[in-house]
């Protein structure tokens, strides 16, 4: 059996709420969980959270950014040539996202994404796996350098 990844976590004044909403969701589930922040609903710039994460990921981690629409965060984070950031709003999203992608970071809309629906979306992403093939080249030809 495969060890379970790491997962990375990150959030801005926004994604406060809803990111101590899935830390225990993370723990219950037996994932060992870097937190890099914030540490509060106060206003504060969420592209040195996303630059944060993105710079400690390992190549067999995961990370889960939030932001108040995730499109910021996912922004951010694609400027990182080893990231594959993946806004998702569904579960669907979350898991070809993986499957076919092999996003390597979820992001979340604390403002549009429910507490019940994250959660989900959050299952999905962690539970797909990259399914390899003809998607590998694909994903190969992402990077431009």
């Amino acid at each position: 059996m495969n060890a379970l990844p790491t997962i990375h976590i990150a959030c801005d004044h926004a994604g406060f709420s809803l990111k101590q909403e899935l830390l225990p969701l993370l723990s219950s589930l037996g994932y060992t969980i870097v937190d890099h922040g914030t540490d509060s609903n106060e206003s504060c710039d969420y592209p040195l959270f996303a630059h944060k994460l993105a710079e400690a990921l390992t190549e067999t981690d995961l990370g889960i950014l939030l932001c108040g629409t995730g499109i910021g965060m996912s922004m951010a984070a694609n400027r990182h040539p080893h990231i594959r950031a993946a806004l998702c709003t569904t579960e669907l999203h979350a898991q070809m996202s993986r499957r076919h992608n092999n996003a390597n970071v979820l992001c979340l809309g604390a403002r549009i994404t429910g507490s019940d629906l994250a959660k989900a979306i959050v299952l999905a992403f962690l539970h797909a796996a990259f399914e390899g093939d003809r998607h590998a080249r694909r994903v190969a030809q992402l990077n431009l350098a």
